[in-house]
């Protein structure tokens, strides 16, 4: 049947690929309430970021785009940030974010100790 009809593999592989991006777009949206009651308060383990140190803070919220070492990924290095804004400054950006990519609330209720983390940095 494959042989004679060249189309029909290539028939079969669309119809598989819109059944997954069918079965995606459902787990997409279970996982986005999910994510929206974390947002909420919703979430588990809020004593754990309030007793974590800085460092830990970075690693769970800003290792994505500023780099395991501060390098910069997709947001800027941060390996001097201390040495261009000050602490308050900051508290001031990790509190409401910057247009054109930082949002703002990553470290909720920790800004303060993660700026004077931050402005050490020179």
């Amino acid at each position: 049947m494959l042989n004679r009809n060249p189309i029909i593999p290539f028939v079969l592989i669309m119809v598989f690929g819109i059944g997954l991006m069918f079965l995606l777009s459902f787990k997409g949206v279970g996982d986005s309430k999910e994510m929206a009651k974390e947002q909420e308060g919703g979430g588990e383990n809020t004593e754990e970021v309030a007793d974590a140190s800085p460092e830990e803070l970075y690693q769970q919220s800003c290792i994505g785009c500023h780099g395991d070492q501060m390098q910069g990924v997709s947001g800027p290095a941060l390996k001097t940030v201390g040495s261009k804004y000050s602490k308050d400054q900051i508290q001031e950006i990790l509190v409401n974010g910057l247009p054109g990519g930082m949002p703002g609330g990553l470290v909720s209720g920790n800004e303060e100790k993660v700026a004077q983390w931050l402005s050490e940095m020179k």
